[in-house]
């Protein structure tokens, strides 16, 4: 091996500069190894690398394409390479340098450097688009129609990061997007956005896909005027997919979460009642349409009411009436209790287990404010309920520490015997009659 080549192979000397016609002599050098080397290097003029640019070997090319100091005409003959490798290590370079040039140097370079990110950004090979999606999706002076090109791109992989992240495309861009059809997650990746102003949220809400608009719901920043959402609640009851991103927007109007009251499922009516923005109103209708729900369990045949068979306005009865139609037609069972528990209604859990055990009101009332965990489950065995309801309410209701819950035995037995459990309600009707 010559000193030459060892001058350019040998790591440890691969910063001694090389005269032009050195660089010139190993240009042209018969081993690729050698001319690979020289093309990674940053000492060397604009004509040897532009040279190397178009050399037969794919890894020569490669390294002349991953060399931030290839000029731009050079950059711009590797962007139309014939080799994949070669393009995609060009696009990460090329991707990266743009944040990094000054005005002056942006001028200068337009003709070339940003010709050859329009070429890359309509490259065949998907991974070579997405390279460049993925560097530029954050640079908030990256080429305008580069980034429009790429948002409109057909993959998702590469349409997704600049339509999600992009500090480059204004509403009027997002607004000709959406128009236009963005790839199929577009939409989606739209309504992710850090900020979603009104006109966009208006967009995105107006279409019918469903991803796309549970993630807007569930985006914090998304600004969604009131009306809108009137609308998407109206749509919603069919598509659960929005009910939890409804019921914890960061702002929900009273009229719109009586609303969602009427058809999330049991869990979500729980986390609706512990929101701190509604005011004691909106809960109270809130809890009526629960209660209008658990009445809906039954026939109007068998809920009794006025002439006909017809029931008065379920918003104007009280726990204790549908509790005892429910009772009467046999539909107050585990079920119905344990949906009331899980949305708080604990004035329709008392009146219930009052109803199902046949004991005064103010007893029961009594064993839950007393806390008294036998008491409870001695209720709840009178009423005939499972001991799993009577832990639920031992903690939900009752709110007593999980350390000190009396739990089922044996399977789902209760710990008590059924002697300790009437003298609890002998003890609880004592105390009431004192």
């Amino acid at each position: 091996m010559s000193g030459l080549e060892t001058k350019v192979l040998n790591p440890g000397t691969v910063a001694d500069p090389l005269t032009y016609e050195e660089a010139k002599r190993l240009a042209r050098h018969q081993d690729p190894k050698v001319r690979r080397a020289l093309a990674a290097r940053k000492d060397l003029g604009p004509e040897i690398l532009y040279f190397l640019s178009e050399d037969p070997s794919v890894q020569v090319r490669q390294a002349a394409a991953a060399n931030t100091t290839t000029p731009g005409k050079a950059n711009l003959k590797l962007a139309g390479d014939a080799d994949e490798a070669v393009r995609t290590d060009l696009a990460e370079k090329v991707a990266k340098v743009v944040p990094k040039l000054d005005a002056d140097a942006r001028d200068t370079l337009r003709d070339t450097t940003h010709e050859a990110l329009e070429i890359l950004a309509r490259d065949q090979i998907t991974r070579v688009r997405q390279i460049l999606s993925e560097t530029l999706k954050d640079v908030a002076d990256a080429p305008p129609d580069v980034i429009k090109t790429l948002a409109l791109d057909t993959e998702l992989a590469v349409a997704g990061p600049v339509l999600e992240f992009s500090p480059v495309l204004t509403d009027e861009d997002l607004l000709e997007l959406i128009g236009s059809g963005p790839a199929q997650g577009g939409l989606a990746a739209i309504s992710r956005r850090a900020q979603v102003h009104e006109s966009v949220t208006e967009a995105v809400a107006a279409t019918d896909d469903v991803e796309a608009i549970a993630n807007l719901l569930a985006n914090p920043s998304a600004q969604i005027r009131e009306e809108t959402l009137d609308n998407l609640i109206d749509r919603a009851p069919g598509i659960e997919l929005w009910h939890t991103p409804l019921v914890t927007r960061p702002k929900l109007p009273a009229a719109a979460a009586t609303r969602l009251a009427h058809f999330v499922a049991d869990n979500l009516l729980g986390v609706l009642q512990e929101r701190a923005d509604l005011d004691a109103e909106t809960l109270e209708s809130v809890k009526m349409v629960v209660r209008q729900r658990i009445g809906e369990d039954m026939p109007k045949a068998e809920a009794g009411g006025g002439e006909g068979g017809g029931t008065d306005s379920p918003n104007a009865e009280s726990p204790i009436v549908i509790a005892n139609r429910l009772h009467e037609a046999g539909k107050l069972g585990e079920k119905i209790i344990a949906h009331a528990l899980n949305v708080n209604d604990h004035a329709f859990v008392l009146t219930a287990l009052m109803v199902r055990a046949g004991l005064p009101e103010d007893l029961v009332h009594k064993v839950l404010s007393a806390r008294n965990a036998k008491g409870i489950v001695a209720v709840a065995w009178k009423g005939g309920l499972s001991m799993k309801l009577a832990a639920a309410i031992q903690q939900r209701m009752a709110h007593i520490p999980p350390a000190e819950v009396l739990g089922p035995v044996k399977g789902a037995n209760y710990p008590l015997s059924e002697d300790e459990m009437r003298w609890q309600l002998e003890f609880f009707g004592d105390q009431r009659s004192r």
